[in-house]
């Protein structure tokens, strides 16, 4: 039997650290979907549409890896897609709490969904969009943390020439 994992996030933007752990996840399922969500809460620098875009072409070369993106509760979108996985990405420490409660909400709310959680290797245990996205705002160099058609893209967003 074929297993599907879901790794869900905003990917706002995707970068080197969020590639690794869908990596590693390609490595260890038959199928993951990179799932981004509609976010609200997060107010995005880029649409659904330019993130699924941006992830498309980064994850090219994953040949068992998809983009998709989701508009519902998770867990819902989890199983009408037939999987039976997330996949959690976790940094630090700091991340542990947040993804703990939202694992045990999921599990209560799907019981045969599991969550897993991944961590990237160690030289991007550091690395988040937001902090990624502050320093592209600050004219800073963040090709070390995002793919170079998303470095691109970032500098267009902040005005900076290519």
């Amino acid at each position: 039997m074929s297993v599907l994992a879901i790794y869900p996030g905003s990917f706002d933007p995707l970068t080197n650290g969020h590639l690794d752990v869908l990596q590693r996840a390609s490595r260890l399922f038959d199928e993951v979907v990179l799932a981004i969500a509609h976010e609200t809460e997060k107010n995005p620098l880029f649409t659904v549409q330019e993130r699924v875009d941006l992830a498309r072409e980064a994850i090219r070369g994953i040949k068992n890896a998809r983009v998709e993106e989701f508009k519902q509760l998770l867990v819902d979108y989890v199983q009408e897609k037939g999987a039976r996985v997330i996949i959690r990405g976790l940094r630090a420490v700091s991340d542990f709490e947040w993804e703990f409660q939202m694992a045990l909400m999921n599990r209560n709310l799907a019981p045969s969904v599991e969550t897993i959680f991944l961590m990237p290797r160690d030289s991007y245990s550091y690395l988040s969009s937001r902090m990624t996205k502050q320093i592209a705002q600050l004219g800073g160099d963040i090709s070390s943390f995002v793919a170079p058609h998303i470095e691109k893209a970032l500098r267009r967003r902040y005005g900076f020439a290519d």
